[in-house]
């Protein structure tokens, strides 16, 4: 029987190679699942399951190509030629995808954005749920969703876009935002008591942001030449010839965004209900001025 398989080997060299390549790839296939399987209990509920699959869909593949180029090296040598007659053409014809790939080492290597970071990719915003060696695929947000809420749809940008578009990191040192919200008041109100009391909420509702953000932004200034900023909360005033406008402007959480500006408006609300007419908001109003004919 070996003498058989011997023999066969010999006659058709390309075959007996096509058949160790797959039989290895199998081997290779079911090892990767094992240890997958083994490995899946203990990191299910991680981030680590994730990157643990990645880097082993990589070396797993790594294997094929060093065992392709063992295998089938001697065979490949004919088409040396030929391949460098078509290269200018595949180069061509592929430019997108080389650009792509290219894309994919710069975010890998160069701290554009990793898995689960908020990001905007040309006109696309969304989370980061993965990314590929051609594409980065976001849960997408916005569009018909008002604030940072996902729509429910998948998006997959291609990598190139980096090069050619801004990308906006929302999460990626700094993990909050400056917001802003305008209280429009009628003039006969008590600005200074609006001040206050805007201050007042501010400090109730994300008063436990302050530590957390003073750390992260002390962080960003040893990273970057940034100038310093103000991270509590502030009240600034204006006025046009409608109504005076309070704004308040306060740092959150980059995923509280729209969970924060609700309970900061249903609190205002209740304290300008109970300020005694101290505070009275202003709408549009027209005056309808009679013609004196």
């Amino acid at each position: 029987m070996l003498d058989w398989l011997a023999t066969a080997a010999d006659t058709y060299p390309l075959a007996a190679n096509i058949i160790i390549f797959i039989l290895v790839a199998g081997v290779l296939l079911v090892i990767r699942r094992l240890l997958l399987n083994r490995m899946y209990s203990r990191l299910q509920n991680t981030s680590n399951w994730y990157v643990t699959r990645k880097v082993a869909k990589w070396i797993n593949n790594l294997m094929l190509a060093i065992l392709f180029l063992y295998i089938f090296g001697s065979n490949l040598t004919g088409f040396t030629t030929a391949i460098g007659l078509a290269g200018a053409g595949v180069t061509y014809a592929l430019r997108e995808v080389i650009v792509s790939f290219a894309g994919w080492f710069a975010i890998l290597f160069g701290d554009f954005f990793n898995t689960g970071d908020r990001v905007l990719l040309g006109s696309t915003k969304g989370d980061v749920i993965d990314i590929g060696v051609l594409r980065t695929t976001l849960m997408e947000m916005e569009e018909w969703v008002d604030g940072d809420q996902y729509t429910g749809r998948i998006v997959r940008v291609a990598n190139s876009s980096i090069f050619t578009a801004p990308v906006y990191n929302y999460t990626a040192d700094f993990q909050f935002l400056w917001d802003e919200i305008h209280i429009p008041l009628r003039f006969s109100s008590d600005i200074d008591y609006a001040r206050a009391m805007l201050l007042e909420v501010s400090d109730d509702v994300i008063g436990t942001y302050h530590e957390q953000s003073d750390r992260e932004w002390t962080e960003m200034k040893r990273r970057y030449r940034i100038e310093n900023a103000s991270l509590k909360p502030q009240v600034f005033v204006s006025f046009d010839d409608n109504w005076v406008k309070v704004s308040l402007r306060y740092i959150v959480g980059t995923r509280e965004r729209r969970k924060i500006r609700d309970e900061l408006f249903r609190t205002i609300l209740k304290r300008i209900k109970a300020s005694d007419n101290k505070l009275q908001l202003a709408s549009e109003t027209i005056e309808i001025v009679p013609s004196e004919d």
